[in-house]
């Protein structure tokens, strides 16, 4: 849902920016790299030392280039597999780095192994989620579900409460330091959940269509 009506939203909003750059020839898989470097710099750099707050700030600054590029390649009418490619892949190291920069402090002053495990969790939960996708559509398979939880409401979830829970440490409001543990467990159920959905549907899908046309063997799995 967040996808669908947020994406549209900051679509408009965001068209203007992305005509501009365009004009100043700048290209859009030149805004996917410092979008995603700006993420992983930001997380990476902030979230392991608890300063979830301006970690959160910059973070967010620099997520919206999933926007831009796609925004700014539509303009020009060029949209091509490198570029579906580069984004995508992009994607889950900036998501690498968000949760992985939590875990650091969870694993170091934020003492809380717990929470640290959860966190890696969430993190390798989201790579399969969109691994099971990717693996479906590449044997032919429609995978015709998004799931409870996609990347972008792990992203709005996370973010959001996480930078809430950074006022507590950054300025001292209490009551709010409970809000990323929250996120996170709710990610990490969402996640779970999300992934059932979708290798139910492949296993569906696998089955209609080997009725359907019978596979002349089994399939070699892949180890990448």
């Amino acid at each position: 849902m967040l996808n669908k009506y947020a994406r549209a939203f900051f679509t408009r909003v965001l068209t203007p920016f992305a005509a501009f750059l365009l004009r100043r020839g700048v290209s859009p898989d030149a805004v996917t790299l410092v979008g995603t470097a700006g993420v992983v710099a930001g997380a990476l750099a902030f979230y392991p030392r608890g300063q979830f707050f301006w970690g959160t700030v910059v973070i967010t600054l620099f997520v919206f280039s999933d926007l831009v590029d796609g925004n700014m390649a539509r303009q020009m009418g060029r949209s091509s597999r490198w570029g579906a490619f580069l984004d995508s892949t992009l994607d889950r190291v900036a998501d690498g780095a968000v949760f992985g920069g939590l875990a650091l402090w969870y694993a170091g002053d934020g003492d809380n192994l717990t929470l640290c495990a959860v966190t890696l969790f969430c993190l390798a939960s989201g790579q399969v989620v969109s691994y099971t996708k990717a693996r479906g559509e590449a044997i032919g398979l429609p995978v015709d579900v998004n799931g409870l939880v996609e990347r972008s409401e792990r992203l709005v979830i996370t973010l959001v409460l996480c930078g809430l829970s950074g006022f507590h440490r950054t300025f001292g409001v209490p009551g709010i330091q409970y809000l990323l543990p929250v996120a996170l467990w709710v990610v990490a159920a969402g996640s779970f959940v999300t992934l059932i959905q979708r290798v139910v549907t492949v296993r569906r899908e696998a089955a209609e269509a080997d009725a359907a046309s019978p596979p002349a063997g089994r399939e070699q799995r892949s180890g990448v």
